[in-house]
């Protein structure tokens, strides 16, 4: 069943309209005829079992079947703070973040990251990774879209990450997977949790220090993991036992960060 998102106003009481780029695609790419099933949800996360009842050259019309459709959200918001990497490493990390249920991913510029953007590549590479969060949010049938926010400096993110409950730095020189045992322990349903990740050459000593002050420094294991693996790596943790403890899914929603 393929996933859509929508405004709130384009949900009504009976049925739903699609407009913009997925009239196109529904169209021509997967030609959807009146009949099949979709599943949509509106910028509140509220999920909708639907089946197409109109294709007309502007719009697609669905009957909305079901309300409330199960949600597929963690019971946690989790922010990863990923330091800029070079090339495509980037698009991967969010495309596999969104997969693996990520709710804002904030790209940070480190001391020794290896790509600079000005201000004006900034602007534009983030536009482009909102449209590709967009795209693993459709395949991966979640009932939000994934913010990408604007790029921020160290310092910036730190202090942005620190508005949350939990707060983790997978740090390749710190030793012993006790802390990081510790650290999930303690997650609470509806925590918000920070996930700070170093770019290619990693943190700086001093960048280590400033976020070792509100954050919790731990370590993924004995192995240096590459700065698209270390974020995907500590996603899938907080996944697992997020979904395996079943916590209540919190709304969309809510206050973004506490």
């Amino acid at each position: 069943m393929y996933q859509f998102f929508v405004e709130d106003s384009q949900i009504g009481r009976e049925f739903a309209t699609i407009t913009g780029p997925d009239v196109n695609h529904i169209k021509q790419v997967l030609r959807m005829k009146p009949g099949e099933k979709i599943r949509i949800s509106n910028q509140k996360g509220a999920d909708f079992f639907c089946e197409i009842s109109e294709v007309g050259d502007t719009f697609v019309q669905a009957d909305i079947l079901k309300e409330d459709a199960p949600s597929t959200e963690l019971g946690s918001k989790i922010y990863l703070f990923q330091g800029i990497p070079k090339g495509s490493r980037m698009e991967t990390v969010i495309e596999k973040a969104v997969e693996l249920g990520v709710y804002e991913i904030i790209p940070v510029a480190m001391q020794y990251c290896v790509v600079r953007l000005d201000e004006k590549k900034r602007a534009a590479r983030v536009a482009r990774w909102q449209k590709l969060a967009e795209a693993a949010a459709k395949q991966s049938k979640r009932s939000i879209i994934p913010r990408i926010h604007p790029v921020l400096e160290f310092g910036e993110a730190v202090a942005y990450a620190s508005e949350c409950r939990v707060r983790l730095v997978p740090y390749e020189n710190q030793e012993g997977m006790r802390a990081t045992r510790e650290a999930l322990s303690k997650l609470c349903p509806g925590d918000s949790v920070s996930v700070m990740i170093g770019p290619e050459g990693g943190f700086s000593e001093e960048e280590i220090a400033l976020a070792a002050e509100t954050m919790q420094v731990i370590s993924l294991g004995k192995r240096i993991l590459r700065t698209d693996t270390a974020g995907i790596a500590m996603l899938s943790v907080l996944m697992l036992e997020l979904e395996m403890r079943g916590m209540v899914t919190i709304s969309p929603q809510a206050e973004p960060l506490r």
